[in-house]
């Protein structure tokens, strides 16, 4: 009897040991990191999230929990240990010995275009015996744009010649023939006399001329996605997001300078969208990151009050696109405006389906509707 009272309060002892050696070692040594594998990805792209946990102590971890949340338009589909609802909740157990170190990798598609963060991370842990739960919260900084996927069609790319073929119009002999920037791929809406014929039987691939301009280098983007309908139009909206990111790729691969405006609101600093103009890849970039950073969770602003002095007052050796899948009396009395005092203009109009939508009769030579399918 006094030996199984002995051996039980040795285990008691080293019950209590161990406990308190896990409550006050076992965050030591710990470290724990979740974050994206890459800055960026599409729409529709795969993406990967990494889950690493180094134990730089001897003492093991019988079981530690990894808990997150992030946003539920990432798609990391029914695994074990997750679950979706206003969010993606994750709850990841681990068993990690002294000295050890667990890379996990989680795979997932980008479902919509957004800024993505996960800010903070919860850990469970427990002693040897299961017995007790030890919890922290560590602040983590991981983030993720999902850029908006350029749209592509046929219409869409007949639009871009006919818009190509009317500022090569109002260039005239503007493009200069002796100024070369470089070669690129050739594109549906380029001219066959600026295909090196050179590079293209070196590469097998045609290849055509890149020009610098003595003028008329300035293209302004211009989005409205005001939706007061009572039945929201989200796919549109998106749509019209898109185009834009195609219309700013066109016009920064034929080496003009791009200026892209909106009234979504920037989730980060509340602000209407506005990126003067550039020239450069790294302008491409920027504008990916603004258009992903739109909130159409938020009011938009009013398009008229924030940039009709802009757009008024800064049209010269520009060539202007407005993108808006809405209109109201406001905008198209601004346009026509617009129009009248002699800038042209080419506005394209998303509409979801095959459906004429109605569109304003005095701006009706201006629209471009490109229609699409969810």
């Amino acid at each position: 009897m006094i030996k199984i009272l002995g051996i039980g309060l040795i285990a008691y002892l080293l019950f209590i040991v161990q406990k308190s050696l896990y409550v006050k070692l076992w965050r030591k040594h710990l470290r724990v990191s979740v974050g994206f594998a890459t800055g960026h990805i599409f729409e529709g792209e795969q993406g990967e999230l990494k889950e690493i946990i180094e134990n730089r102590k001897r003492l093991p971890l019988s079981m530690l929990k990894v808990k997150f949340k992030t946003d539920r338009h990432l798609l990391f589909g029914n695994e074990k240990g997750s679950r979706t609802t206003d969010q993606y909740y994750r709850n990841d157990v681990f068993r990690i010995g002294g000295g050890e170190r667990v890379t996990r990798t989680l795979k997932f598609s980008g479902g919509k275009r957004g800024y993505y963060t996960i800010d903070e991370i919860s850990l469970v842990a427990s002693d040897l015996f299961f017995l007790s739960q030890l919890v922290a919260d560590q602040p983590v900084k991981a983030e993720l744009y999902v850029y908006p996927k350029p749209y592509d069609s046929s219409q869409l790319r007949r639009s871009f010649v006919q818009l190509n073929g009317e500022m090569l119009t109002r260039r005239h002999l503007l493009e200069d023939p002796f100024e070369y920037r470089g070669i690129r791929e050739y594109q549906p809406y380029d001219d066959m006399r600026s295909i090196n014929w050179k590079a293209t039987a070196k590469t097998g691939d045609f290849k055509v001329n890149q020009r610098n301009y003595t003028s008329l280098k300035s293209v302004r983007i211009f989005f409205n996605i005001e939706d007061d309908h009572i039945l929201k139009r989200e796919d549109a909206v998106e749509m019209s997001l898109r185009i834009v990111a195609s219309l700013c790729l066109f016009f920064l691969q034929q080496g003009m300078q791009v200026s892209c405006y909106g009234n979504g609101v920037d989730i980060l600093t509340g602000q209407p969208l506005s990126i003067d103009g550039k020239a450069s890849q790294s302008q491409m970039d920027f504008i990916y990151r603004a258009l992903a950073r739109v909130d159409t969770t938020r009011q938009t602003a009013n398009f008229v009050e924030t940039f009709e002095e802009s757009l008024l007052q800064e049209a010269n050796g520009s060539f202007t696109c407005f993108v808006a899948p809405n209109w109201y009396d406001d905008f198209t009395a601004l346009l026509t405006r617009y129009e009248e005092a002699g800038n042209p203009f080419t506005w394209f109009y998303p509409a979801e389906g095959n459906k004429e939508p109605e569109l304003p009769p005095e701006l009706r030579k201006r629209i471009e509707v490109i229609y699409f399918n969810r």
